[in-house]
């Protein structure tokens, strides 16, 4: 399963069906939205690129790709070996095209089947908050966010407000009923952990699953409703505070799985309840969308997102020695001892190539000021771009493969030339912005802080409200996955979220900058738009990828003989 990163986090059975559900919109002058969110863990460039590919044919005219949004719940609990891409499907491990296929026949399925239904709808959206006692979200990194200026600063007894408890809805009706609905609300859907054998949607599958039975119960035909994901990059939903740690540890196995579905209720209570007040606003107005990539390894942040720097740059990816040691409740990960032994390592990798060492080139010279500006205080563990790891190649590592399994397979395949010219992790990175008349959504791809995307919402509605935009919301996951988006504030505090933060300590003033011109460009008739639209990631080469694909699992199935 793809969440966790751990080897043994496999699946045996279904707790929950894992879904596709969609939405199809077509205005009045012909131009057509299809929103898409999948029960999974990440969208990946070959999920993408595939309905792309199938929706034109079976579309027609009718398909646009600049306004396909492909989003997920973001569950742990779901299938990996979904990218080409290396490193996320290491665990898999490598790459599982029968996977691939099954999510793309299903995304294609739901779309078609929303297509061929659509009829007459009113559009309107909802705003409200939870109320501060429901045990729904909880901020999980405090102290990094309590280093944004911009914030209140908040206590360890009140994560559960550090962060964003506002839920947005957007409900369609046809006939003064329901039919379906989509909500935006940030939380991770991580309810249940790594010792899980079974596929979940977690909490926002069961929120789903609640909702539409709710609206059918209303008399809905075939309802739909789909709990997308908002600012969740640094919230869980798990209790976070004194004792946290002894409070998650008395949850396991079945009461993980119930766990997940009281947090969802919460969410689909919320929704049905701000839909039953009455008292949304109308959506009325047309279609537009625009949907460009960026390579994220050489941006220059603008001075205005950047505490007015002119030297703001991201660089090549790089995973700190945070990202591996994990989420203190979410999912712990390398044990503490080693992390700290990975960090004095670190920094002397750092140190050395700073000072120059003998053999070293103009070029290594010039690439390494560049990349230590970029990534900060972070300690480097993982270099994804020049695939070294503590400043060795990973084909030469010195780490015992006995000593992790994630590592000995890393190895394994880089030793087996199954890497040299594939990316280990998405660089060329899709931003997309699509608007219903008054009402934008921001599409991003990635894990969002709550105040990392509360920045790129200002920036872009900064950028749109002289073209007629009231509102802007924000819809994270989406279209591709590459890890997180932190704030440069929250990136110095180096928690889970910063280490993760691959490109550098300037990643959040990067996507407003790419945002915010991205606005600008969609606030222009369509004719007079100059933003790229032809640049894709380059696709994995064949023969590397096959080198990765359908390997062997060397895992044993719980009371069973090693497969």
């Amino acid at each position: 399963m793809m969440g966790y990163g751990m080897w043994h986090n496999r699946a045996w059975g279904q707790a929950t069906a894992l879904y596709a559900r969609a939405l199809y919109l077509r205005d009045g002058g012909g131009r057509g939205l299809v929103f898409v969110l999948l029960d999974l863990g990440y969208i990946t460039h070959a999920m993408r690129s595939g309905v792309v590919a199938r929706l034109t044919q079976v579309m027609g005219e009718a398909f646009e790709e600049q306004a396909l949004v492909l989003t997920c719940t973001h569950t742990h609990s779901g299938p990996g070996g979904c990218s080409h891409d290396a490193m996320y499907n290491v665990v898999t491990p490598g790459f599982v095209p029968e996977h691939v296929e099954a999510i793309v026949s299903a995304i294609v399925d739901a779309v078609t089947a929303a297509w061929q239904s659509a009829a007459p709808t009113e559009l309107m959206l909802a705003r409200g908050g939870f109320d501060e006692p429901v045990p729904v979200a909880w901020n999980r990194s405090l102290a990094a966010y309590n280093r944004n200026p911009d914030v209140t600063p908040r206590t360890e007894h009140e994560t559960h407000l550090a962060l964003d408890r506002e839920m947005q809805v957007l409900a369609f009706r046809r006939d003064g009923k329901v039919q379906a609905l989509l909500s935006l609300f940030g939380v991770h859907a991580t309810c249940i952990g790594n010792t899980n054998t079974r596929y979940s949607g977690d909490n926002k599958g069961h929120a789903a699953l609640a909702a539409e039975a709710q609206l059918a119960a209303n008399g809905a035909s075939e309802p739909v409703a789909l709990f997308a994901q908002a600012t969740a990059g640094d919230v869980s939903p798990h209790y976070q505070g004194p004792g946290d740690i002894a409070r998650r540890a008395r949850l396991s196995g079945e009461a993980e799985h119930a766990y997940a579905e009281r947090n969802g209720r919460y969410q689909s209570t919320q929704a049905l309840e701000m839909l039953a007040a009455g008292n949304g606003q109308p959506v009325e107005g047309g279609i537009d969308a625009v949907l460009t990539y960026l390579d994220f390894t050489v941006q220059q942040a603008d001075p205005r997102f950047a505490q007015g720097r002119d030297d703001a740059f991201t660089s090549d990816p790089c995973h700190g020695v945070a990202f591996f040691t994990g989420t203190r409740v979410d999912g712990p990960g390398m044990p503490q001892p080693l992390g700290a032994v990975a960090k004095k390592v670190a920094r002397w990798v750092k140190r050395n190539r700073l000072g120059h060492p003998a053999g070293q080139s103009a070029e290594d010279r010039a690439y390494y000021q560049r990349l230590y500006a970029a990534q900060g205080p972070k300690d480097i563990l993982l270099e994804a771009g020049r695939k070294q790891v503590l400043g060795q190649p990973i084909a030469r590592l010195m780490v015992p493969s006995f000593a992790d399994p994630l590592v000995a397979e890393m190895k394994r395949q880089a030793q087996k030339g199954a890497m040299n010219f594939s990316a280990m992790v998405p660089t060329v990175l899709p931003l997309q912005i699509v608007r219903l008349g008054p009402l934008a959504l921001v599409c991003c791809p990635g894990e969002f802080t709550t105040m990392a995307g509360r920045r790129v919402v200002q920036a872009v509605q900064e950028a749109l409200h002289p073209a007629g935009v009231e509102q802007v919301l924000i819809c994270t996951y989406c279209n591709d996955y590459m890890g997180y988006v932190t704030t440069n504030e929250e990136y110095q505090e180096q928690a889970y979220e910063g280490g993760h933060t691959i490109f550098g300590q300037w990643t959040g003033a990067a996507f407003q900058t790419a945002f915010a011109a991205l606005a600008r460009q969609l606030a222009r008739p369509a004719g007079q738009r100059r933003h790229d639209r032809a640049t894709r990631p380059q696709p994995a080469p064949a023969a590397e990828l096959a080198l990765r694909t359908n390997l062997p699992v060397p895992v044993r199935r719980p009371g069973r003989t090693p497969a």
